[in-house]
């Protein structure tokens, strides 16, 4: 299959954080680069962009299609081969003290679909993988080897929201005493054997979401997600805003969650009360959206129902 990749809320996320030519903007998931060029385009020479992605391939993507730009008004550019969990870290490395938008785009592009690392259970036979970084140590057939019955049926309902997760568990077990499971298709007959006949027939094929369980499971996804919101929104200005792109009810109530705590704690405003979903175009061209979800952040000071609370309590002391 040939590499392709269409990018989610392209118009809406970048209009969403009403870049300035003269920001300080962080695009944390370069992926397919199309979130970077079109918010490279909005910056002129006295802003600054920084790309961040675990895959060197999408890094390369980027540069790839910056270069041959006509030099004149080009922002300052620096693409970064890392994890946005490190996103303060490597703000410092750059020398960079506060970031004026973020972008957060948590969906895997086409690119990853063809990279041979076992995240599509669909094209071909493949290593089961799973990482994004090519030369990270774990990997989900570690995971699915050598992990007890319990753990597994945990992983699979936890991140996978897997009705079936206890009865694919036992029979990744039983699997494993005769032969290691090592590649996609493997694991993919023991979840067919493990689900239903009448399951097998829906439209969402009964791999998919064990195979997302392990895919967050491997790579502490969620525990990245936590991390690098955090920090965009801890090291960014006073009007600065951080937009997050999610695509499963998982990622998106960590960030509804986490917005909804940062007001509280009077960190700044949750711009989208619901979050933007598709558009009817968006949904007909672009059946990767059906499940995406945008939600923005505002940072700076604001009033918190705590501040409330205690001014109320000061006026009828």
């Amino acid at each position: 299959m040939e590499p392709h990749h269409e990018t989610v809320f392209l118009e809406e996320a970048v209009e969403a954080l009403e870049i300035a030519p003269g920001d300080t903007v962080v695009d944390a998931t370069v992926g397919g680069a199309g979130h970077f060029i079109k918010l490279l385009s909005k910056l002129d020479s006295t802003g600054t962009i920084v790309g961040i992605d675990a895959d060197s391939d999408a890094l390369n993507r980027a540069k790839e299609k910056t270069t041959g730009k006509a030099q004149k008004n080009l922002p300052r550019i620096e693409l970064v081969e890392n994890n946005f969990r490190n996103f303060s870290a490597i703000l410092d490395k750059l020398g960079i003290d506060k970031v004026d938008k973020s972008l957060f785009d948590l969906g895997w592009s086409g690119f990853q679909l063809t990279s041979g690392r076992g995240f599509s259970f669909q094209q071909k036979d493949e290593p089961l993988l799973m990482t994004y970084g090519k030369n990270e140590g774990n990997s989900v057939a570690e995971i699915v080897n050598s992990s007890s019955e319990e753990e597994l049926t945990d992983i699979l309902r936890t991140f996978g929201e897997e009705r079936f997760a206890r009865p694919i568990a036992k029979a990744i077990v039983h699997e494993r005493q005769n032969e290691r499971i090592l590649t996609t298709g493997d694991l993919v007959r023991v979840i067919e054997v493990a689900t239903p006949a009448w399951y097998q027939h829906r439209r969402v094929h009964p791999a998919t979401r064990t195979f997302q369980a392990l895919r967050i499971a491997v790579n502490d996804e969620l525990g990245a997600l936590r991390d690098g919101i955090a920090s965009a929104v801890s090291r960014s200005r006073t009007g600065g805003r951080v937009a997050v792109i999610t695509f499963h009810s998982i990622e998106d109530r960590i960030v509804k969650n986490m917005f909804r705590d940062f007001a509280y704690e009077g960190k700044g405003t949750v711009v989208t009360r619901k979050p933007i979903v598709p558009s009817k175009h968006e949904l007909e061209t672009n059946r990767r959206s059906r499940s995406a979800k945008l939600r923005v952040f505002a940072c700076g000071d604001s009033i918190t129902k705590k501040t409330i609370t205690h001014s109320i309590q000061r006026l009828y002391a």
